[in-house]
């Protein structure tokens, strides 16, 4: 099955923010509650270990809640941990509210973009559920910019380009009819969209369906990284690793 680039609302400048933040919301809230990143929980200790940082830098956060479990995990072996929240799209309510879950959180209010990192963000550059955003010129700037900056950055997509995992998509409308009453900070616009308005659990179907089909295999994330300049310089991991019924791709690079 061959990669499709096809549009997701979430992407799209004139769809509604609040829409948006409704979408990433439910994302963290289900990674939470799954503990979906479990498994790569040694692979972000071997990034940060081998890099010299107790920072990550998110890029591409969404709410950023979901790393809220994985950060109580991560504290347990590097006490001093720091995240730093950032996006394209800052969910702002979302990361106030992430922020007053854990103190060693903190996020920029303002549009970071993942192509080209401002150079006072440093540390560990992370990339949860994101990568297929970014069309294949696009995701190789990501990894140009992280290599030119000399920068680790480990990636990760919890789904894959399968029947099995389009599949798992379809039913993601009942997994948000499910859920929304348990997400935080709660919001009445949020009940409304979800289920007199039903816009939420629909573009949250469309976006999942789509998000498989954009989603990097290893085979392609190893063309991106052939293609990168200087890329000599660094240590490259590209697998996938079992998480409950699914999988979760990876991609993590190091220096040497």
């Amino acid at each position: 099955m061959g990669r499709v680039h096809l549009f997701e609302f979430e992407d799209q400048k004139w769809f509604p923010s609040f829409l948006r933040n409704y979408g990433t919301d439910f994302l963290q809230f289900l990674s939470n509650k799954t503990k979906m990143y479990k498994p790569i929980i040694p692979i972000i200790l071997k990034g940060l270990e081998k890099s010299g940082t107790n920072q990550i830098v998110d890029l591409g956060s969404g709410g950023g809640g979901g790393l809220l479990w994985l950060n109580s995990e991560l504290k347990k072996e590097i006490p001093d941990l720091k995240i730093t929240l950032t996006d394209f799209y800052p969910n702002l309510p979302a990361y106030e509210y992430t922020t007053a879950q854990a103190d060693n959180f903190e996020y920029v209010a303002s549009p970071i973009d993942a192509r080209n990192v401002p150079e006072n963000l440093k540390g560990l550059r992370t990339q949860f559920l994101s990568l297929h955003h970014f069309k294949p010129e696009d995701a190789k700037r990501i990894l140009q910019n992280a290599v030119d900056a000399d920068s680790p950055i480990a990636i990760f997509e919890g789904q894959e380009r399968s029947v099995p995992s389009i599949l798992a998509m379809i039913f993601s409308p009942i997994s948000v009819l499910l859920t929304t009453p348990f997400i935080r900070p709660f919001k009445l616009s949020r009940i409304i969209f979800t289920y007199i308005i039903p816009i939420v659990p629909l573009f949250v179907l469309w976006d999942g369906v789509v998000s498989s089909l954009r989603t990097y295999s290893i085979k392609e994330m190893a063309a991106l990284v052939d293609s990168l300049s200087e890329k000599n310089k660094f240590e490259w991991e590209i697998d996938k690793v079992k998480s409950g019924p699914g999988v979760v791709l990876y991609l993590l690079v190091t220096k040497k």
